[in-house]
């Protein structure tokens, strides 16, 4: 009688913990996605350094920085005409010249005209 007893308790213990262990875990509760002033300081200054650099780089491509007519020349922020409401830059004199004598052969090369 003593070992059924002692099969009988142990088939309850094993029963026992088997049962203990399918219960279901509770998840955690989700934390909020709680950000500190500082973090949203942070973030926001990131973000708007990104804006910045990326309108700076939209700038560089739009502003002309050679003449349309000597290519490969520096521009002379002094000489410029304007031409269908833009400013067009020239290294001298000589090419305002030329350009004002036919426009249209020289703006495909200007990035202010670029679409």
């Amino acid at each position: 009688m003593k070992t059924s007893t002692i099969i009988l308790s142990t088939v309850a213990i094993v029963l026992a913990l088997g049962l203990i262990g399918c219960k279901k875990k509770e998840q955690p509760a989700a934390t909020p996605n709680t950000m500190s002033m500082e973090g949203m300081q942070k973030q926001a200054a990131t973000t708007a350094e990104d804006a910045n650099k990326t309108a700076t780089t939209i700038m560089a491509s739009t502003e002309q920085t050679m003449c349309p007519i000597m290519e490969g020349n520096k521009i002379d922020k002094n000489v410029f005409v304007e031409y269908k409401g833009k400013k067009v830059y020239f290294c001298c004199t000589q090419c305002k010249a030329a350009f004002e004598k036919d426009p249209e052969k020289y703006v495909a090369k200007l990035p202010q005209f670029q679409k």
